[in-house]
């Protein structure tokens, strides 16, 4: 999936550069245009190629840390009932 949207990204920013480079006259501005979507599309792929590796790396400490978050909250939610029936037993008294 993320190789997909990095090849649509890269396609996007050519077809931009394509059309909108037909229209420029001045050469500074075609070499400016260059540069920047360059290094527009460098580092986007450089981030997304990052998120990927780490997401594989952390995927298990990332679950496991769900899962333990919610067994607390399923377990505080059981106790929660108990301790509403004696708060009200204990003022009833």
């Amino acid at each position: 999936m993320a190789v997909s949207l990095v090849m649509v990204m890269w396609l996007s920013v050519g077809f931009v550069f394509f059309y909108v480079g037909a229209v420029l006259e001045d050469w500074r501005i075609r070499i400016a245009l260059i540069a920047g979507s360059g290094l527009v599309l460098v580092f986007n792929t450089a981030s997304i190629t990052a998120m990927i590796r780490h997401y594989a790396e952390d995927k298990k400490f990332i679950y496991e840390l769900d899962i333990r978050h919610l067994d607390a909250q399923r377990a505080a939610k059981a106790r929660r009932p108990v301790a509403v029936a004696a708060v009200a037993q204990a003022g009833a008294e």
